[in-house]
């Protein structure tokens, strides 16, 4: 009896996993090799030439993306880059200029690397038509987009123009023809008063009409606010009465914390029916606009008797109008004057003013105030004989 051999567990039965395999018919066809497989038959759509032209626009499209975004990487590494400034510099960017006017400016100077860049980087963040003229100050390597932002921003060089509380209209314009930035010509000179004191600050291209233009505009605020908070029963009707007054304490003291006790002195004095007595009023009605331009403080008793309109000691009231510019401050002490019962000051030979509420008082303080000027006179004809005549040799 045959014995059949146990089956292997690990193998299973391979009579039933192996796959059919002819048996050969010889030797010699048992060692000839099996033939390979056949290669799949390719599908008649990858053929077709309309799938061919989708592929390729695909890939071009796929190649283009990544071109696109590698341009966009290295355009934004250039944006954010610092940029060629060593040292600062001012760029005028004028009124009317286009992107790309600005970007070939800005390579010319020195400011950026690559017009095209700053070009491209503006229109991408959409800022094309927010660039603003004016005067630019860049600062040592600044980028593309901090250049950016500043066009945008507006942040420009600023100037400043200061006009002098007190000065007449005809020196205010004569500073304005005068600055060296301000642009066009100005012929006529606004009336006296018309104008606020104040420092004002623009950008270079501003006009000179301009700046006029924005100081008569401060004035109206000004006064009109300051008109607005006035104490009650005080004897001037107008705000234009105001102003006259004002410019009058103004020429009167430079002391600020003198103001209101000056203009108290003449709400007084107005309201007594007493004349104002002051003595600039004289110097404007004798000078004009040209009354504060050379020294011409020391007034003669023939000047005091001059016919004058604006000379306080002949006529009642306010003078006709202004005899400068005043200040906000001087305009406000006239609004709210201090309550005193002053009547009179003097210089009293420290840069302030000595007050009486009595003729006799003042006529005391006057005296003493003559005493300081003899004084000062005598000692100011010493130190002239002191001083060398100039016609010795040196050895």
């Amino acid at each position: 009896m045959t014995e059949t051999p146990p089956k292997d567990p690990d193998h299973g039965n391979e009579q039933e996993t192996a796959p059919y395999r002819p048996q050969p018919k010889s030797p010699r066809e048992a060692i000839q090799p099996e033939p390979g497989p056949q290669p799949p038959v390719r599908s008649r759509h990858v053929r077709n030439p309309f799938v061919i032209v989708i592929n390729a626009i695909l890939t071009l499209a796929v190649l283009g993306v990544i071109g696109v975004g590698g341009l966009l990487y290295w355009g934004k590494g250039e944006f954010d880059a610092p940029g060629p400034l060593a040292e600062e510099k001012t760029v005028l960017i004028s009124s009317g200029s286009g992107l790309q006017s600005i970007a070939d400016r800005l390579e010319r100077e020195g400011v950026i690397s690559d017009s095209l860049v700053f070009w491209g980087g503006v229109q991408i963040y959409k800022n094309a038509a927010k660039l603003k003229a004016g005067e630019y100050a860049f600062e040592p390597g600044s980028t593309m987009r901090q250049v950016m932002n500043d066009l945008v921003s507006g942040k420009a060089v600023y100037h400043t123009l200061t006009i002098p509380e007190g000065w007449t209209s005809a020196q205010i314009i004569e500073r304005v023809r005068e600055h060296p930035v301000l642009t066009g010509t100005i012929d006529e000179i606004p009336p006296e008063g018309a104008m606020l004191p104040e420092t004002y600050t623009f950008t270079r291209g501003m006009s000179r009409r301009e700046i006029v233009d924005d100081m008569i505009e401060a004035q109206t605020k000004a006064l009109a606010e300051i008109w607005e908070r006035r104490t009650d029963g005080l004897p001037v009707e107008t705000p234009e009465e105001l102003v006259i007054l004002a410019s009058v304490v103004e020429k009167e003291t430079a002391r600020a914390d003198e103001r209101p006790r000056v203009a108290g002195v003449f709400v007084n004095r107005l309201r007594r029916g007493m004349r104002l007595q002051s003595d600039p009023t004289i110097l404007y009605g004798l000078h004009g606009g040209k009354a504060w331009t050379s020294d011409r403080s020391a007034l003669t008793r023939s000047d005091m008797d001059k016919p004058n309109p604006y000379n306080t000691y002949q006529i009642d009231g306010l003078p006709p109008g202004p005899i400068g510019s005043p200040g906000r401050a001087s305009m406000e002490a006239v609004a709210n004057p201090s309550r005193t019962k002053d009547l009179y000051f003097v210089a009293d030979g420290t840069g302030g003013h000595v007050f009486a509420e009595t003729y006799e008082q003042h006529q005391r303080n006057v005296a003493k105030w003559r005493k300081i000027e003899r004084e000062r006179r005598a000692e100011q004809q010493q130190n002239e004989q002191a001083q060398p005549s100039g016609n010795g040799s040196a050895n």
